[in-house]
């Protein structure tokens, strides 16, 4: 029997820095039978060019639209039988096609199969995209299994069962992954597995980091109060508790100048922070030392309290917007219309 055929599609917005390793990997895949295609979602740099210079099939979103977008229209242009998601700043192993497609024939239950990013950023070595690797890394493995959070950056999933779930919302930007994976999971079984491995060229400067992630807060909160629970895969109870008790601390802290026995309440907190994620300062220490934990408790400490700002000002704008409470009318239509 033929190898099905798979269908590549990289969603690209000036990623030409990246997009280089990213498509020489897809080419070098032990897998014989791809197609690819770069759907580019109006870049402004060398990106295109890049994909062409390297014979790769480039298509035009014809309006800026975000990740989603792009990935329904490179869904529309392609015919592959497997349907193959990689972010423009993620280059393969050569074996993460062969091996998802292994996955996926394995059970037909499984409509989904996600892959984990090695922990070492594929480009920038600042102290930001070391701390990012790991800790995405750290929160991956700890995931492996049966998910509901999709991670579209390195996955792939059946043509069927793409049409059956419907395109990825093209409204949505920085939560459209997690809105996929509830309504994916509702009917297949999606699975995330280190078997599937890639690299990612994580965000090197800190200010942008963290203004994603306080978005990505940010525009959870009318997702996750009606879905009434966490996606399952990445972001948990434990999780949660650790960001609200390290910018509890913050907030606490200038009671010490009432009393400095009050400062004990701050120094709990804290502890408190880390402790709902020691595993991961564990595995921290274990592979880059002490000098660098340091580092990265801090820098966990700030994004921590970033993204519970942004689940306030969410709670903020749901109590205010309609609109915004209806973000995710899709997901659950019938609560919608009932």
């Amino acid at each position: 029997m033929s190898e099905p055929l798979v269908s590549v599609i990289v969603p690209n917005y000036n990623y030409a820095e990246s997009l280089d390793l990213c498509l020489r990997s897809v080419l070098d895949q032990t897998y014989p039978n791809l197609e690819v295609l770069v759907v580019d979602d109006c870049s402004t740099d060398d990106s295109v060019a890049v994909a062409e210079g390297l014979g790769v099939r480039v298509l035009s979103t014809g309006a800026n639209g975000g990740c989603g977008n792009a990935r329904n229209v490179g869904v529309a242009a392609t015919r592959g039988e497997i349907v193959y998601f990689v972010d423009s700043d993620v280059s393969l192993a050569p074996d993460a096609v062969a091996t998802a497609v292994r996955i996926l024939g394995s059970d037909p239950a499984i409509g989904c199969v996600c892959g984990i990013e090695d922990p070492e950023p594929l480009l920038h070595d600042t102290v930001t995209a070391r701390y990012r690797g790991l800790q995405y890394h750290y929160w991956s493995i700890t995931a492996e299994g049966d998910i509901t959070f999709l991670f579209p950056a390195l996955c792939a999933l059946r043509r069927d069962v793409f049409d059956d779930v419907g395109p990825f919302n093209p409204d949505l930007r920085q939560t459209e992954e997690v809105d996929y994976g509830y309504r994916l999971t509702r009917r297949w079984r999606m699975v995330l597995t280190g078997e599937v491995r890639g690299r990612h060229d994580h965000d090197h400067a800190l200010r942008g980091l963290l203004r994603k992630l306080f978005h990505r807060g940010r525009l959870r909160v009318p997702l996750y109060l009606r879905a009434r629970r966490f996606a399952s895969g990445f972001e948990t109870q434990s999780r949660a508790w650790g960001s609200l008790a390290a910018a509890a601390s913050l907030v606490t802290l200038p009671l010490a100048l009432l009393s400095p026995f009050l400062l004990l309440l701050p120094a709990a907190l804290l502890v408190l922070s880390l402790a709902c994620d020691a595993g991961m300062y564990a595995f921290v220490l274990r592979r880059n030392g002490p000098a660098f934990l340091g580092l990265f408790a801090a820098v966990h400490f700030v994004v921590n309290v970033t993204i519970t700002a942004g689940v306030a000002a969410g709670a903020v704008q749901w109590l205010g917007s309609r609109a915004f409470r209806r973000l995710y009318d899709r997901t659950f239509p019938a609560e919608a219309t009932a």
